[in-house]
């Protein structure tokens, strides 16, 4: 650990200036700790010192360049930490890359400095499912968990206080791991399919970032991949150490599995080296085929580190969905109103369609991320009663439908949210669900998908 008190030993940050790009929830725990450790911090945003004053009050000892981010600034400087929002491509950053300042993050440095084991969980779908149900685990079975990372708490605000024998929880996004050079003793890639390629351009690049999780593990960790998945299964050659799979069709010697009706773990993932049950599909409280993956990938995770079957039980039994992910809001004149807002990709959208048999109203849109829409579509032509397009990506929605053969009436065109609620509970009957599952980031009119998710909630509150 770093210079925290007395009997810490020194930090090798200490005396050097680091420069932190980004003044949000990442930034702002940068420029908590580095202090701590006796580093020299400058950040760097965007915004003008008048949007930051108030903010910046409680960073007395931070010198800040605001308004831009010059090249000038990185003079004298010895590390640049990126927040999670800062592209590589930024000039900034290029220029820091020309010059040879290491770049790295708060995950990095958190998982360089953590004294107790790292379980690390990515993905491009339901990593914050799992992350959570993951951390649940572990407390029920009597250790002290941190979970955090990419939700809830940037962990280094709390690294002084965990203690060896405690087990910390990380959600790790691409954005983070693209700078890794250190992996966590358990690193687990739920799956790999198209997602973010506005920022990482190719899927080469996405997987790249994605592979970092596993590629500097040592032999004695260990990695918990989705057999079920084309890109989380297309690591394994490259894992370091010790590998266990998850599987909601097939056997697997070592890890959790589905047969029949019955979540199972096995060899490395058994407390006891045997195939023991774990629970039937039916007690699993969240609804569809993903999240018995999630369920499964859990299993694994907390079977590899010990943990018995019937602790996993008794969590998943009661475990409730996380807020935003098929979330349901209410029922309004025999309609169920569904937050998915964290659907951020087509992809998460045909997740989210699967897990319905009531035919559905669907709310799609915000910002899309250049990613194909046509495979969604097609399933909401089979299952989806109508469409109400909204945000930057409505016309897209619009247009996608069209091309798939959709009828004229279909989509319904809006602009704001509010608008795609009231267009919904116009043509949702008793019986149906309407889901908010955008398939766009909440970027063209949110800060972020939970805002968007929360504004949908107050919406379907006031009808």
């Amino acid at each position: 650990m770093g210079a925290v008190n007395g009997t810490a030993r020194v930090d090798r940050l200490y005396g050097k200036k680091v420069a932190v790009l980004g003044f949000a929830r990442q930034g702002k725990a940068l420029a908590r700790w580095l202090p701590t450790v006796g580093a020299r911090v400058l950040v760097s945003d965007s915004r003008s010192p008048e949007q930051l004053a108030s903010e910046m009050a409680a960073f007395p000892d931070v010198e800040f360049v605001l308004g831009g981010h010059p090249e000038s600034l990185l003079a004298g400087v010895d590390v640049l930490c990126l927040s999670g929002g800062v592209p590589l491509d930024l000039p900034i950053v290029q220029a820091a890359i020309r010059q040879r300042i290491p770049l790295t993050n708060d995950a990095q440095m958190f998982i360089e400095r953590c004294p107790a084991p790292v379980v690390g969980i990515t993905g491009s779908a339901g990593k914050t499912t799992t992350t959570t149900l993951t951390g649940e685990i572990f407390k029920r079975a009597g250790r002290t968990t941190w979970v955090g990372g990419n939700i809830g708490d940037v962990l280094l605000d709390v690294l002084p206080q965990i203690e060896p024998a405690h087990t910390v929880v990380m959600e790790l996004s691409s954005f983070q791991l693209e700078l890794m050079t250190s992996s966590p003793h358990t690193a687990a890639v739920l799956n790999i399919t198209p997602n973010h390629l506005d920022r990482h351009e190719t899927m080469d690049n996405y997987i790249r970032a994605k592979a970092q999780i596993v590629l500097h593990q040592k032999p004695d960790d260990v990695a918990v991949l989705g057999l079920d998945d084309e890109g989380s299964r297309g690591l394994a050659d490259g894992v370091p150490g010790g590998l266990a799979w998850f599987s909601a069709h097939t056997m697997v010697p070592d890890g959790a599995f589905l047969a029949g009706q019955r979540l199972l773990v096995a060899g490395r993932a058994s407390a006891n080296g045997d195939t023991r049950v774990v629970c039937d599909r039916d007690t699993v409280p969240l609804r569809g085929d993903h999240n018995i993956l999630n369920a499964l990938a859990a299993c694994a995770i907390c079977g590899v580190n010990g943990v018995e079957p019937e602790v996993m039980a008794a969590t998943i039994r009661d475990f409730k969905a996380v807020p935003h992910r098929l979330e349901v809001v209410r029922v309004v004149n025999g309609v169920t109103y569904i937050n998915d807002s964290i659907a951020t990709a087509p992809e998460r959208v045909v997740a989210a369609l699967h897990s319905f048999t009531e035919p559905v109203v669907l709310l799609a849109g915000g910002k899309d991320k250049k990613l194909p829409w046509e495979e969604m579509m097609r399933l909401a032509r089979s299952c989806c009663r109508h469409i109400v397009a909204f945000g930057a990506a409505g016309d897209l929605v619009a247009d996608v439908a069209q091309k798939v053969g959709a009828e004229a009436g279909w989509v319904t065109r809006v602009e704001t949210l509010e608008q795609a609620v009231a267009a919904a509970a116009a043509h949702a009957q008793a019986g149906d669900v309407v889901l908010l599952s955008p398939g766009g980031t909440s970027y063209d009119a949110y800060v972020d998908f939970a805002a968007r998710g929360e504004h949908f909630r107050a919406l379907v509150m006031q009808l």
